[in-house]
């Protein structure tokens, strides 16, 4: 049975952080569900991670829902946001309504808007007043990648978290359950977090917020195309497969796979009648 909105809420009151983790395949979304994740975020990173594209704003609602089905049959436990992707949620609340049920039609719990504008605000509002759950994204916003000039920290002043602190309570009165909090100093963090009823998920936020995400192509060692600052790696899925890649390829080379056991056999008689055949 999957964690309930009220369970991950009630965490933060608790004081037990919150763990969230991004998928994008079933085998993967299987074991991180197994290995006790909190959440799993189907995120708009699969453009770089899983598709190889430049940008988060490059992928799109068909992609989005397919990734989001495959993750959502590994699982069992963890509460699934999906993330809407790019033009997804910016035309009109018609067509925020329908994208948000799409992904909810496609096995999400819930799903995730960046930014804090009063367009955004006022979409928030039309699909948590309709049964939708959300959760916010606010500090970087990878969408608005090219107004904010690059990957840079936001924040960095009390001045402008204070900015964070009330678009983050904007988004609280709108009905978000939880809030993104990513590339934000430390001690922003904190304050943010101090001042919220509901959770705050940091990636690259600092310990004090209520609960950590991080990209599991990142956790894993698997992508090396952009290694961010907050991003600890666990493994290094990255070497594994390369050694397992060449190995394999030695052995089909050097013909020892298959191997026998690896072989389907002929019984004896029908052996002896291909050896016959003329």
């Amino acid at each position: 049975m999957r964690k309930s909105i009220q369970k991950i809420q009630n965490y933060k009151k608790e004081g037990k952080k919150i763990t969230v983790l991004t998928a994008y395949d079933y085998s993967t979304a299987k074991y991180i569900d197994q290995a006790g994740v909190d959440m799993i975020l189907v995120g708009d990173s699969l453009a770089q991670v899983a598709l190889g594209l430049e940008n988060t704003t490059d992928v799109g609602m068909e992609e989005m829902l397919i990734f989001t089905r495959a993750v959502s049959r590994g699982v069992e436990n963890a509460l699934l946001i999906a993330d809407m992707p790019f033009m997804s949620f910016q035309i009109d609340k018609a067509n925020t309504m329908k994208n948000a049920c799409e992904f909810i039609k496609a096995g999400a719990n819930a799903v995730k808007l960046e930014g804090s504008s009063d367009f955004i605000i006022e979409n928030i509002k039309h699909l948590t007043s309709n049964g939708i759950p959300v959760v916010g994204h606010l500090g970087f916003t990878p969408m608005t990648i090219n107004s904010l000039g690059g990957h840079k920290i936001q924040g960095k002043d009390a001045e402008r978290t204070m900015d964070i602190l009330k678009d983050a309570l904007k988004l609280q009165s709108a009905g978000c359950f939880a809030i993104v909090l990513e590339m934000v100093p430390l001690q922003s963090g904190q304050f943010i977090s101090q001042r919220l009823r509901i959770p705050t998920i940091g990636i690259g936020g600092g310990r004090f917020c209520d609960g950590q995400v991080l990209v599991s192509d990142d956790l894993l060692g698997k992508y090396d195309r952009y290694k961010p600052k907050f991003a600890r790696q666990y493994s290094s899925l990255k070497d594994i497969i390369f050694n397992v890649a060449k190995a394999y390829c030695t052995d089909v080379e050097s013909g020892v796979f298959p191997n026998v056991n690896e072989s389907f056999m002929l019984e004896l008689e029908e052996i002896e009648k291909l050896e016959n055949y003329k």
